[in-house]
Parts: structure tokens; sequence; C-alpha cells
């Protein structure tokens, strides 16, 4: 019998159903390098120091 044709669940999309995702960061500008060593650096400051 083929399941496929009987209204069974769909496949999730992939994208997410709001827009908040788009606000975040234009596509194509990711944060510089440096300033993701930054934040790393001071994140692990930060626990070390826990």
């Amino acid at each position: 019998m083929d399941y496929s044709k009987m209204g069974g669940p769909k496949k999730a999309s992939g994208a997410p159903k709001h827009g908040e995702h788009k606000r975040q960061q234009p596509k194509g500008k990711q944060a510089p390098k440096a300033e993701l060593l930054a934040r790393m650096k001071a994140a692990a400051e930060k626990k070390k120091a826990e």
C-alpha cells in the first residue's frame, strides 16, 4: 500500500515561520573573524574566572 498518498504528515520545511531571523543580520554580512575570536576569548576568560 502506498502511504505517501494517504495524507500523512508533511515533511518539515527548512524555513522558520517567523521573520526574526532575517532582522538579526542581513545575509552575507558575517561578523569579522577578529570580532568572533575576541568574543570567544572573553567567554573563555569569564568561564575560567568562575
